[in-house]
C-alpha cells in the first residue's frame, strides 16, 4: 500500500487571535502542491517486539523513529481499533523538514489513510479528521488535500477555487532553520480588517500589495537573506511571492508562458512545481 503526500504553500497567513488552549487562530488559504514524498505500509502478522517497523530514504529524517507523525499515526489509531495489526512502514523523503510546507503533517495524515485500509472495521472521517487534528493543526487538510480557506486552529476548512490553471510555482529553500516557537513569539495577534477570501478575489497582478503572511514580519529580521530571496522572486518575474508558513521556504508564482527566471539562487534547493487544484 503505497501513497504520495504533497506538499502546500500558504497563500496569505494572518494570526488572528490567541487561544485560551494556548494554540493560535489564523486565516490562511493551503495550496497543494506536486512535491511529494512517499509511504509504504505493509501488515506484519508474524511475531515481533515492535509493533512499527520505520525505516526511510532520502533526505534525512530528523529525529527517534518513534517521534515520526508516520508512527504516531499509527498509535493514535490504534487506540480506536485495537485490532489494527503490526506494520513495516519505509517513508521516501523529498519535501525538505521543517521549510513550511508541511511534509511531516502530510505524511502523517496519509499514513492515518493508509492505515484506514487496513482495519477490520470502517473508522467515519470525523474520527480519522480528530485523530489528524492530534498530530498537528494542519494534518486534517492533508487528508482532502484541495485548495482550501483555514481558519480555528487550521482544522476548520472551507474548500474554494484559485484561479491558478497553468501557473507555476518556483519553490526555493535556502536549507535556514526557523524555530517555530520563536517566530510565534514575535507575532502579535489581530483580528483581519478584510476578510481573506475577498482579497483573493482581487486580480492576482494585486495579490502581492493586499496578501501577505504574517510570519515575515517576525522573520525577515531575524534572516534577512529570505527577505533578499522574496525580492529576487519578483525582480525574476513572479506575480506573487511569499514565505510559506513560518518559513523557511519561499515561493513565486509564475503565470502561464512566463520566461524562466533570470535571477540564480544559490545555494539553495529548487523545485518548479504546479498548484493542485
Amino acid at each position: 500500500m503505497v501513497a504520495f503526500p504533497p506538499a502546500k504553500i500558504n497563500l496569505g497567513l494572518y494570526i488572528t487571535a490567541k487561544r485560551s488552549d494556548g494554540y493560535h487562530d489564523l486565516s490562511t488559504l493551503f495550496l497543494p502542491v506536486q512535491l511529494c514524498d512517499a509511504i509504504e505500509c505493509i501488515a506484519v502478522h508474524t511475531d515481533s517486539n515492535e509493533d512499527v517497523q520505520f525505516s526511510s530514504s532520502g533526505l534525512p529524517v530528523a529525529g527517534d523513529s518513534k517521534d515520526n507523525l508516520c508512527v504516531r499515526a499509527w498509535q493514535l489509531l490504534r487506540q480506536h481499533d485495537p485490532a489494527l495489526p503490526r506494520v513495516q512502514m519505509h517513508l521516501h523523503k523529498v519535501i525538505p523538514m521543517g521549510a513550511g510546507l508541511g511534509g511531516g503533517s502530510s505524511d502523517g495524515s496519509n499514513m492515518l489513510l493508509l492505515l484506514r485500509q487496513l482495519t477490520r472495521t470502517e473508522i467515519p472521517m470525523t474520527t480519522l479528521q480528530s485523530i489528524a487534528l492530534q498530530l498537528g493543526s494542519d494534518c486534517p487538510f492533508f487528508l482532502h488535500p484541495v485548495p482550501s480557506l483555514a481558519e480555528g486552529r487550521g482544522e476548520i476548512l472551507q474548500p474554494v477555487n484559485v484561479p491558478l490553471e497553468g501557473f507555476r510555482v518556483l519553490l526555493v529553500h535556502p536549507g535556514i532553520h526557523v524555530s517555530t516557537a520563536a517566530a510565534f513569539s514575535r507575532v502579535i495577534p489581530q483580528p483581519l480588517s478584510v476578510p481573506l477570501e475577498q482579497l483573493l478575489s482581487l486580480p492576482i497582478s494585486e495579490w502581492k500589495n493586499h496578501i501577505r503572511n504574517q510570519f515575515e514580519d517576525s522573520v525577515f529580521p531575524l534572516h534577512p537573506e529570505l527577505a533578499s530571496l522574496k525580492e529576487k522572486m519578483y525582480l525574476s518575474g513572479a506575480v506573487y511571492a511569499s514565505m510559506s508558513g513560518s518559513g523557511s521556504t519561499l515561493y513565486g508564482l509564475f503565470p502561464p508562458g512566463a520566461a524562466q527566471p533570470t535571477h540564480t539562487f544559490t545555494g539553495c534547493t529548487q523545485h518548479w512545481v504546479e498548484v493542485m487544484v
